[in-house]
């Protein structure tokens, strides 16, 4: 009679405990739904990329520039179903950022351009880096992105002011005191 009195009382324990467990479980995954919804939504509030348009003359150098259109129709569509079609496109987008040092066109095929390139592969990988972690930062990618706004619009000026400075004619002679300049056309010195 104890043993069954001792089993029943037991029992009840092991029964009141399991389902307090539940309760608690439920009520952290209902918290744990309601941060992710947090975070989408101040992801989805904060992923505005606008791209300003280029000068005539600079736009039609860049039409040829696959890379370039491809990552820009990239970065213009927003995703909106969940933090994981935002996790998609950052890693889609991360892959359009590195082919754009494939085929530069010749005016644009300058240290300037490729540092300003590289710059923008570096924050978008970060954002890339950022929307992966488990617990996402919201704060930070929402940072990104105005940064990377910010990356954009001084690679676009930085293209503009190629094409605007090679519009400026040459002077009489200029060429002649940069070929003079230039160090690979020195005479060697044979004396050594």
């Amino acid at each position: 009679m104890k043993v069954k009195l001792t089993s029943l009382v037991l029992f009840c324990v092991i029964l009141v405990a399991c389902q307090n467990d539940n309760k608690q479980f439920l009520l952290e995954q209902q918290k744990e739904a309601q941060k992710r919804e947090t975070i989408f939504s101040n992801i989805n509030r904060g992923w505005n990329f606008s791209i300003t348009p280029l000068e005539p003359s600079t736009q039609q150098v860049v039409n040829h520039w696959m890379e370039w259109r491809a990552f820009l129709t990239e970065i213009e569509q927003k995703p909106k179903s969940s933090i994981g079609a935002f996790q998609k496109k950052a890693a889609a987008l991360s892959l359009k950022a590195t082919e754009l040092n494939n085929n530069i066109p010749a005016e644009f095929n300058k240290p300037s351009i490729k540092a300003r390139i590289a710059v923008l592969i570096t924050k978008i990988k970060t954002l890339d880096l950022y929307i992966h972690i488990n617990q996402i930062p919201d704060a930070k990618v929402v940072k990104l992105v105005g940064e990377i706004n910010t990356e954009i619009d001084f690679f676009q000026l930085q293209m503009e002011e190629i094409i605007t400075r090679g519009k400026i004619p040459m002077e009489e002679g200029e060429s002649d005191i940069i070929k003079m300049k230039d160090s690979t056309r020195a005479i060697p010195d044979e004396l050594q």
